[in-house]
Order: structure tokens, then sequence, then C-alpha cells
């Protein structure tokens, strides 16, 4: 079983918007749920931290996320189901919430902030050598960046870890354009871009619409992922990659991970009407396996599942009911005769390799 490096785990917004107890079981956390009804993914969750290291997975890239939309009315509350309805302060605010989440899993030994490229790769070593007993390694990222209040904020938050950026989520947000709208960078995102690239922060393209993506990924001249990310050619639609961008990506050194998401893996998915039946991990395959085609190799695949990130197992692959179900994965992948080297390379190597790279010496 290869170790797997997850780009994109919602973790901690998993936790304090849903009220999960992560260090609970898959089981445990599904019995807690039975009685609830508020969102689909109730009760049918895969993932949590005893279920990670069964999974074998020691270091993941976590995220902070809360939104605050630049065309949204004002809502009564701020909460899971409103995200973009605040201030850039409130959005701060919720986002130091989770920060708060993963910094007490830290306290309790659970997991491991990881900040520079030194302590990546201890801490790989450490659970190579003891993988039930070493805690799991954090990557923080910032999933749309609207918690930074002003570009002068972004050297506290590196401060406290920030080591990856995605400029936008859905809408658009106070520095680009994301998913299902389009339009171009903000007046103060050229100027958050360069302080990420005087701090060392990579940034994530994930999410960025067509307009901001070009602008962003012209003017950022550092280190570049695509933390979670299918292609457009095989599914049509605005949140997947064009071959064009792939190629840049590719071009940049970049590593794109591939998400677990159904409705990112099958045309034409409905939400609340499609049934995970319809697609396997086969279909993951085919993504990764047009990215290795369009570079001809696989130094630019990675996985950044995505998983119960606001869904559970009614939006995920057939053969997917919990987390550890993507080793399947590397099983489909072998019998495409990609190699063990090539397998393990699309499991971390590839992740390892960028990180390295991209986090402070």
């Amino acid at each position: 079983m290869p170790f797997l490096f997850d780009a994109h785990l919602d973790l901690a917004w998993c936790a304090v918007s849903y009220n999960r107890d992560l260090t609970q079981s898959v089981e445990e956390i599904r019995r807690a749920e039975q009685h609830m009804s508020d969102v689909p993914g109730r009760g049918r969750n895969v993932l949590s931290l005893p279920e990670l290291r069964r999974a074998g997975v020691p270091v993941c890239v976590a995220t902070l996320l809360a939104r605050c939309g630049v065309d949204q009315k004002p809502q009564l509350t701020y909460s899971r189901t409103d995200l973009e309805h605040a201030t850039p302060a409130i959005a701060a605010a919720a986002a130091h919430a989770q920060l708060a989440y993963y910094l007490a899993l830290q306290e309790q030994g659970h997991v491991r902030l990881i900040g520079t490229a030194a302590e990546l790769d201890t801490h790989w070593q450490q659970y190579v050598a003891a993988p039930d007993t070493t805690p799991l390694g954090l990557i923080l990222s910032m999933e749309g960046a609207d918690p930074i209040v002003a570009p002068r904020n972004l050297e506290q938050w590196h401060r406290q870890g920030l080591r990856a950026i995605g400029l936008s989520h859905y809408g658009r947000g106070r520095y680009a354009y994301g998913t299902a709208v389009e339009g171009p960078l903000s007046a103060e995102a050229p100027q958050l871009l360069s302080e990420m690239r005087r701090l060392g922060i990579a940034l994530d393209v994930t999410h960025l619409c067509d307009t901001s993506f070009a602008q962003a990924v012209e003017i950022f001249d550092g280190p570049l992922l695509a933390s979670h990310h299918n292609c457009r050619t095989l599914v049509p639609s605005d949140r997947q990659l064009t071959d064009e961008q792939i190629g840049l990506l590719i071009q940049r050194d970049a590593v794109i991970g591939a998400a677990l998401d159904a409705w990112m893996l099958y045309p034409g998915w409905r939400r609340g009407e499609t049934l995970p039946e319809v697609v396997g991990l086969d279909a993951v395959a085919d993504h990764i396996d047009h990215i290795c085609q369009l570079a001809g190799s696989t130094r630019h695949c990675g996985i950044g599942s995505d998983l119960d990130g606001g869904f559970g197992n009614e939006q995920t692959p057939r053969d997917l009911r919990r987390y550890t179900d993507i080793q399947r994965l590397a099983e489909i992948l072998s019998a495409r005769n990609y190699s063990d080297a090539d397998v393990e390379a699309i499991f971390h190597g590839n992740w390892l390799r960028l990180f390295r790279r991209a986090l402070p010496a």
C-alpha cells in the first residue's frame, strides 16, 4: 500500500461547521449523525483522523475556508450554509476559528503543523519508520483568500503557518473571480501575489475562473499547484482545467491533484439526483491518465481528494464508501501498466517534491 499525500482536505471546516469530532472513527461519526438531516452528507462521512491513519496518509494539505463574497446580500448568521454572507473581518475570524482547531489537535498530539521543508522531511521519515504512532502532518492552505483582510496582513498569517493560498472559491471573492462566475483579479490581488512571493507562499490555482487564472499565473512567478482539479476535456465545466491551462501548469512544474468529488468525474452529474453507481474510481484514473498523456510523464499528477468537503459518500464514486478505498486507485493504475514508481509518484512523490521546493528551507 503506497503512502498517500492528500493535497486538499477541509478538516477544520468540516469539524467546526458540522460539529464533527474527527478524532472518532468513521463509524462513530456516522452513528452520531444518524438523527441529523440538515445536509445530504450527514451520516455519510468517509474520513476521520483514525481513517486517514488506516489509509496511510503521513501528510495532507489542510485548509482554512471562509468566504465574504462581494455581490452577496447580508444574512442573519454566518454559518456553514451561507459562508459568503460576511465582511472580511468576519471571514478572518471564521478562519482563525479553524486554525484554533488545528492548534488544539496539535496540542492533543493528533496532528503536527509543518512549515518548512526540513520539517516536512523529518516528519515523513518519522512517519515511515513509525506509522502507528506519528501524528498526521498538516501543511496549511487557505481556500479562497477572503480572510486576508488586506495584503499587509499576510505576514501574520504566514507566521501562523499558512503556506499556500487559493485566491478564490465559489463566486466573486475579494481578490479574484472563482467557480461559476467570470472576471478579472481585483485591484488588490497583484499586491497580495507579490507578498506571497516575498514570503514564500505557493499559489493554488484551484477554483480560479479562466480570466483570473490567466492573470494570476502571469503575475505570480513562484511555485504553483492545482490542489484539487480535474480535466475539462473529460468533464466539461468551468470548475475543470482546460488542456491549455494544464499545459501552462506543466511548463511551470506544477502538480495537479485529482479530485474525487463525483460531480467532477461524471458529465452531467446533478447534485441530489445522480446516484454514485454511475461512476467509479476508474474515472479518476482517466483524468490522471489524460494529464500524463499531455505531460509525457507522471511528474505532474497527484491526489487532492476534497473528500468530506461539503459532501459524503452520496457524492463519491461507487467504489469509494470510505477514505481507505482510495487505495483501490493504486490497483487501477497498476492494471493500466503504471509502474510501482509511477504510482508512488502520483500518490505522494510529486507532492513531496513540490513542497520541498515551495516551503521555506
